[in-house]
């Protein structure tokens, strides 16, 4: 090759990637990624997720958690003036996780996929995977109960809005346990693939449409998300129903367990088999083997090996 092709080409490259080595641009299409592609920018993204401060990540989950709370809010106005219309009411169900997805705040179910393809790569153990769960679990139940609170208490809600509030959350806490699970696993394949889809698009338009789609057929479908159920039980609490602890076992608990298995099972595993042989070059793109060994991965608790490459860190000395 020419050397101003190989210039060309090397600043081509630059241009094409992030500086954690993620593409910027398809190989073949330039505003199209391959699957491969859009696993290596996941796998980027969920790196930086991964290496986040305790308390970065628990503040940001807590953000994501009181955005929930418009969802909540904005499910029960539309009920309530529409007289509980199927599609009508659900109308603004997606704005929450607008707010989320676009303002890059951490969502339990959205976690369901990047930082466990760093586990399934072995970069990840399954104990600090499980600590950044806990974490982003906890910081959006305390969002969205504070939330709640908010809406049960200081009449933000109009009356008849409160009603449909109350209407909604019971309706989910006399939902059957199996039911729940399963119309939650539906939810949580939605979910995982709205963030796939996200790292497959290149411009925030098509990434709002995606994600106003995605989750407006949540509600639609009738189907269940983890921190709005839990949300909603906080509200009924806090509206003066005694059904905190049976609703986190009964109602709460199988929506979570759906969530994850939608997310992690049908989803993350499903695509992560799909990719090409590429990713494990992806993965370790430097030549150095980051593996853990199995004991690392079951039982290393913090141990990890960061995918970004040695030398940006290396630049930042």
């Amino acid at each position: 090759m020419p050397d101003g092709d190989a210039d060309d080409e090397s600043v081509r490259e630059v241009i094409d990637q992030s500086e954690h080595g993620a593409p910027a641009a398809g190989a073949v299409l330039r505003d199209q990624f391959e699957t491969h592609e859009v696993f290596q920018r996941i796998i980027a993204a969920a790196d930086e997720e991964a290496t986040t401060g305790q308390r970065e990540l628990f503040f940001s989950s807590l953000a994501a958690g009181f955005s929930i709370t418009v969802t909540f809010l904005m499910l029960a106005s539309l009920t309530a003036a529409t007289d509980g219309h199927p599609i009508l009411s659900a109308l603004l169900y997606p704005l929450g996780f607008v707010f989320i997805i676009l303002g890059g705040y951490q969502l339990y179910t959205e976690n369901t996929l990047p930082p466990v393809v760093l586990v399934l790569e072995r970069l990840m153990s399954l104990p600090r995977l499980l600590k950044i769960w806990g974490i982003v679990i906890v910081g959006n139940f305390a969002g969205g109960g504070f939330g709640a609170l908010v809406l049960a208490r200081t009449g933000v809600l109009s009356p008849e809005g409160m009603e449909a509030a109350t209407y909604l959350a019971r309706k989910g806490v006399q939902t059957e346990f199996w039911a729940l699970f399963f119309k939650a696993t539906f939810a949580g394949f939605i979910v995982a693939g709205v963030v796939w889809l996200v790292y497959a698009v290149r411009d925030s338009l098509t990434r709002l449409v995606v994600v106003y789609v995605a989750f407006l057929s949540i509600p639609v479908a009738n189907l269940y998300h983890s921190v709005v159920s839990f949300t909603e039980l906080a509200y009924l609490t806090f509206a003066g129903y005694p059904v905190f602890l049976q609703g986190l076992v009964w109602f709460v608990f199988p929506v979570l367990l759906g969530n994850t298995v939608g997310g992690v099972l049908f989803l993350t595993v499903v695509n992560y088999f799909q990719t090409t042989e590429e990713r494990l070059d992806i993965a370790r793109r430097d030549g150095f083997d980051r593996e853990l060994t199995v004991r690392e991965l079951l039982l290393g608790g913090m141990a990890g090996r960061s995918y970004v490459h040695k030398m940006v860190h290396e630049e930042r000395e």
